[in-house]
Parts: C-alpha cells; structure tokens; sequence
C-alpha cells in the first residue's frame, strides 16, 4: 500500500515541497497563515478595537437576582407567590407556586452611571465606569446541558463549532507559536458537555480549543525528555509529518489527522514560546496580590485571570475562564453559602483584571466578558434555592471598545422574563464578533452544502453597546 512507502525527506523544506498537494499544505497554511490565514469572506469586515476576548464562565448559572439585577420589588413580595399579572415559568426542576424569594444582599450605586452591584461582587464594582451591563439576556437551555452548549456553541444540541473556533476560524491567530484559543478551568473538574463546549464542531479540527491545567504547569509534557535536544525533536517531528502527510494523502476529509500535524508541529513551536509566556513567577508580588494570588480563597482564580492576561499580550484571540467547573454555581438550595463562596473566589480576581488591562493600555483592545448559561428565578426552591432561569438574565462586557458605567436592556419588574432589548444568545455571539471586527453574517463555514454560520440565522449585532 503506498500509505506504507515514503522517501525520507533530506530536509524538512524538501518535506514541505514534496507535501504540497497533501495534508502537509493544509497544515502549513494553517501554522504560518495568521491574518492571511482568513479568506477575503472571512477577514474582518470593519476596523475593530477588540483584538482578544477574555470570557469568565461561570458555570451553573449565577443569580443576576443577588449580583447585578437590582430589584427592590422581589423583597417586598417576598413569601408571596408570583403576582397573577406573570406568566408562570416553566421550571427546569418542576416545583410550581413556589414563594418569592428575598435578595439578601446589600446593595449601592457605583460609577458616573450609577450601576446598581450587590456586595458579592463589590470589587467589580470599584470598575462600574467600565461595565456594560446587559440586564436582558435570554437562552433557549433550560438545563445546564443545553444551557452552556447554547452560551457556547449557539445550539442546545452538541455538534457545532464554539464561539472561540469562530473567531479562531473568521480571524486567524496573530502568534503561530500558541493556541489562538486556550481554555482554563478552576479544578479538574469536567465542565458540563466536556470538551464539545470549545470544539470545533463541523469544521477542521485545527480550531478547537487547547485545555491548560488548572493548577501546576499550564501546559503538560512542555519540556523535551531527558537526552533529547532541539534538533532532535525537529527531525522526531519531521519524520512524523512525513508519515502522517503520506497517510493522509487518500484521506483528506479526516481533519482529526490535520489538526495532529498541527499539533505536532504547535507543540514544538510552543517549547520554545509558551515557557515564557505562561511563567507567572516573571511577575511581581504587587501584581499576585492585585489578583489575589495571596489569600487560598481567590488564588486558583486569580492565577487562571493573571494567566489570561499573558495570554493576551502574547497574542492569543480567544482565552475562557470558567469558574465552579462541574456546574458548582447551581443552586437549587443554599444559595448564600454557595454564591458567598464563589462570588468570593472570582470578585478580587476579575476585579483585578481589569485594573490591570487598564493600567496596562490592554482594555480597550480586550473584551472582558461575564456571565453563565442563565440566571436564576425570584420564586424559591427547596426553600432556600432558585432554579434556573433562561428568560431574563445578566452578563456585562467591558473593554473592546464597549461604552461603559450604562446598563442595557430591562428585565420585569422580578428580574423573571427579558422584557427590554432582549438578546438571546444568537444576538450575543454575533454582537461579540461584531466587535471583534467580523460581519457575522459573512463569517460562514459549509457543512453538507449548507453555508453554516454561529447564529443560525437568527442573531443580530447589539451596536448600542458602541454607543451607536
């Protein structure tokens, strides 16, 4: 069979001649593209601020009730049930004519705009100035499998390519060195739906998101094995994109296979830059502590937001956080010790981003999103829970070239359904490439002779958020 004949290329540019027809140029294109990566239907459509995204998962489903959604009404009617004037909900969990439940956090206005934050996230609040504030998020996932696909992927059905592959896709990556899109979780916990949350999806494999540890080195098995240099890993990978190419050759469709040469050859690439990049103890005990990094309570997330930052500066597009891996935000009861312990983990730390994108002339080329799958309910649960709630729900973008200090968008008067400027999910995603540079609707992939695109079809661009 030939895929069992090869000549040994003398070196490795007669490799990459001799391969042109094959994977090998697929490949090729794919680690030395950057922008040129992109075709002419994929670059970006206008001049953008935003170079890179910084998007804060909170998996589970913060309450926007207890955290960002003011809504002094909830407290009154506390106890009673739902005023006849709403529609009742139908809930992931089933429980019906549960009693309102009270918000029992303090609340204050911050910044010029006069942004109305619980305590639970009072460091946050110290950058109101920065924060757009969208009070009227909408999802079709009721539960959290279909929830975070959706927030993710668009669809609450597995199998389409993520966000980040779709900016990775549209935009290229502007370091051939490193990930264009990493994903970094706070335990090793598996996230819901597990690695299809960053895949790629219907389209080559190249885009998918590369997973960094938790805690440890960020990357495993970065260094080369004792006794073996540089060179000789060069010719180790040489002779594997050899055999891959020429397997590859009748097989062209697999794109399993030509993201493994790209990984082979990412992966060398990265022993030379990732080191550095990804070396916290370059950065200076002050910096640690704006993150957090000094107290056990916020280190783990404070390590993954001051990681993210180098990322940025060293060119990666993409970067998603996720905070309570294993949907650890869910709180169908307790949710004051739950959110107590969360808000707490990530407050410091993601305040401390900002401040330092900010002190670093990175914010307004860096959108810096927040947010989860959906929010939570006014009415209880188990007592002293919430459900979930993808009706009406809070995320806020800063930096990228967002107009700050203002909130967009209502929710009604219980924080229950989106009644004011409603952006569903689809409206997000595009809304995020609009920002990014990238006319969502020019951004399309063809999948069984179907121009596919993130929002199916049904998402419009949020330009207020620009102040447009």
């Amino acid at each position: 069979m030939s895929c069992h004949r090869f000549d040994l290329p003398s070196s490795r540019r007669d490799f990459l001649q001799t391969a042109g027809a094959g994977f090998g140029a697929v490949a090729l294109s794919a680690l030395t593209g950057t922008q040129a990566q992109a075709s002419s239907a994929r670059l970006a459509q206008r001049a953008a601020k935003t170079k890179s995204v910084i998007f804060l998962f909170m998996e589970g489903g913060p309450s926007h009730l207890d955290t960002f959604d003011y809504k002094p009404l909830l407290n009154k009617l506390a106890g009673q049930q739902l005023p006849a004037s709403f529609k009742p909900p139908i809930t992931a969990m089933g429980e019906t004519k549960s009693p309102l439940l009270e918000c029992k956090r303090t609340w204050k206005q911050y910044g010029q705009g006069g942004l109305w934050i619980s305590d639970w996230f009072q460091n946050v609040a110290q950058h109101a100035d920065d924060l757009a504030v969208i009070h009227s998020c909408a999802s079709s996932g009721i539960n959290h499998a279909g929830g975070v696909c959706s927030m993710n992927t668009g669809s609450v059905f597995g199998g389409r390519p993520s966000l980040g592959a779709w900016a990775s896709y549209g935009l290229g990556t502007e370091n051939q060195n490193l990930p264009g899109f990493v994903v970094i979780k706070d335990s090793e916990a598996t996230v819901v739906n597990g690695v299809r949350n960053w895949g790629n999806g219907f389209m080559p494999a190249v885009y998918q998101g590369v997973e960094f540890n938790s805690d440890g080195v960020p990357i495993k098995y970065l260094d080369n094995p004792k006794g073996v240099d540089r060179q000789r890993q060069r010719d180790k990978l040489d002779l594997l994109s050899a055999l891959n190419a020429d397997y590859g050759a009748s097989r062209k469709d697999n794109t399993e296979l030509e993201a493994r040469i790209k990984g082979y050859e990412l992966a060398y690439q990265m022993q030379a830059e990732a080191p550095q990049a990804v070396d916290l103890s370059k950065e200076t005990e002050t910096t640690k502590k704006l993150y957090g990094m000094d107290d056990e309570a916020t280190a783990v997330f404070g390590r993954n937001c001051l990681l993210a930052r180098r990322l940025v500066e060293n060119g990666v597009r993409f970067i998603q956080l996720y905070s309570g891996a294993g949907s650890k935000w869910d709180s169908h009861k307790g949710i004051e010790v739950n959110h107590s312990r969360l808000c707490n983990a990530v407050d410091k730390p993601i305040a401390g981003l900002l401040a330092d994108l900010k002190a670093r002339g990175m914010l307004e080329e860096t959108l810096v999103i927040w947010g989860g799958e959906f929010g939570r309910t006014p009415m209880s649960e188990q007592g002293d829970g919430r459900d979930h709630n993808p009706t009406g729900f809070t995320m806020w973008m800063a930096g990228g070239g967002v107009k700050g200090g203002q909130t967009y968008g209502a929710t009604d008067d219980l924080g229950l359904y989106a009644v004011e400027d409603r952006l569903h999910v689809h409206d997000l995603h595009a809304t995020i490439l609009y920002l990014m540079g990238i006319d969502h609707t020019a951004l399309t992939y063809n999948h069984k002779g179907r121009p596919e695109r993130i929002d199916q079809n049904e998402g419009h661009p949020f330009k207020r958020l620009l102040g447009a």
